[in-house]
């Protein structure tokens, strides 16, 4: 082959060429401290020992208080195989880059955070005042509630999957309230061959009074759901696909189903503020005696105006012959299921954060996690807080653009 002169070579081939370099995003090793829950009616855990598993084996650390999953029925030992450390020291739990909670934590675990960290856990805004968040963005922390994450359909998951849980517990716990064992009327929820079935009304129909329905049509009762809107039972009707009984809130209609019905579970919620209450008292007096009211709406104030908070440890009450439960942490009640249910969205969010190199790269690149942010570095994010407490605030959208 005969070879070129350099007068036959292009000219561009002996021009500068631009070298292109792969990039790859800068990983991160976290470390995730998970403190025991002190509040007494929180039995859950943000990561089950498989997605710390799941985690460590990506490099990560994760520290664990000793006993932080006994409410879930984890011990200590199912975190250390998984490879978590475990530590009784709460301050070094405290001290983690990440700082992973269910419930917010206290006046006295703000003290043992650092200063920049992150926080993730609820936010539970009707529980927490000015001095609280002041407390907060004093440390310069940076908060993200995980009530508030928002996936890619546009869906709330935490809120979504503890509403499932609860929608379907509040039935069980209405089924073991209505036997002879908690000295009730002696019926099973349902219903057998020859034998009437139990009525149960729901009052709400978005994701608790669905899943509510849905089981209760499951053990064979009769079902009625109110809701003041009608899209919403529309849709119920189509994810349930079996012929169930729906109508809007009147309170004639609402009150006769109240009169022959065996349960009443209060699922209505409020986007913002106390829950309306749409049962009276003097609906509640006309209820059969020994029949059930539970209000999952508790945590909100209550849909039935004879509601009053209780507890798991005592949870029911009776008024007016009718036995009332209104625990506010249902999912609590399955701390072992609900512990997995919060790991599957709580787990890939830092497995996220990790392959990012840190949160302010997820923050900047997901818009539904900055719906959960509250706090960025001292800085308060969200405008109903700032509002609420008359606090200055920058919009996190505005500090990531």
């Amino acid at each position: 082959m005969s070879k070129r002169s350099l007068v036959d070579v292009p000219l561009y081939e002996f021009q500068t060429q631009i070298e292109i370099l792969e990039t790859l995003r800068k990983r991160g090793a976290l470390q995730i401290g998970i403190p025991k829950e002190t509040c007494l009616q929180e039995k859950r855990i943000g990561l089950s020992p498989e997605a710390v598993s799941v985690l460590v084996s990506n490099g990560h650390r994760v520290l664990i208080q000793h006993g932080a999953g006994e409410g879930a029925r984890y011990s200590d030992r199912d975190y250390s195989e998984a490879g978590a450390e475990l530590t009784s020291d709460v301050r070094g739990v405290f001290a983690s880059n990440i700082v992973l909670k269910v419930e917010p934590p206290s006046a006295e675990e703000i003290d043992y955070l650092k200063p920049k960290n992150l926080l993730i856990s609820a936010l539970q805004l009707g529980a927490r005042d000015r001095d609280y968040f002041k407390k907060l963005m004093d440390k310069r922390i940076t908060a993200l509630s995980f009530e508030r994450l928002v996936d890619d359909d546009g869906v709330l998951p935490v809120v979504r999957s503890m509403s499932e849980i609860a929608g379907n517990t509040a039935i069980l716990i209405a089924a073991e309230l209505l036997s002879n064992t908690r000295d009730g009327k002696g019926y099973m929820l349902g219903g057998v061959s020859g034998v009437p079935p139990t009525e149960v009304v729901i009052i709400g129909a978005g994701t608790v009074g669905t899943f509510a329905a849905r089981t209760a049509l499951g053990l064979g009762a009769v079902v009625k759901v109110f809701d003041r809107s009608l899209s919403r039972l529309r849709r119920l009707q189509s994810l349930l696909r079996e012929p169930v009984y729906t109508c809007m809130i009147q309170e004639q209609l609402l009150g006769k189903a109240l009169q022959r019905c065996d349960v009443a579970i209060g699922a209505a919620r409020s986007e913002n503020g106390r829950t309306p209450t749409l049962v009276s008292e003097e609906m509640v007096m006309r209820m059969r005696e020994g029949s059930v009211v539970v209000d999952v709406s508790i945590d909100q104030g209550g849909c039935f105006e004879t509601s009053e908070l209780t507890t798991h440890e005592q949870p029911t009450y009776v008024k007016h012959g009718v036995v009332h439960y209104c625990v506010s942490n249902i999912p609590s009640r399955v701390s072992r299921t609900a512990s997995f249910s919060l790991s599957n969205v709580l787990g890939q969010l830092l497995l996220d954060i990790g392959e990012c190199g840190g949160v302010e790269e997820v923050l900047r690149r997901r818009p539904g996690v900055r719906a959960g942010l509250y706090l960025y570095n001292g800085i308060l994010t969200s405008p109903v807080l700032g509002n609420h407490f008359d606090l200055p605030f920058s919009e996190s959208d505005l500090l990531f653009q």
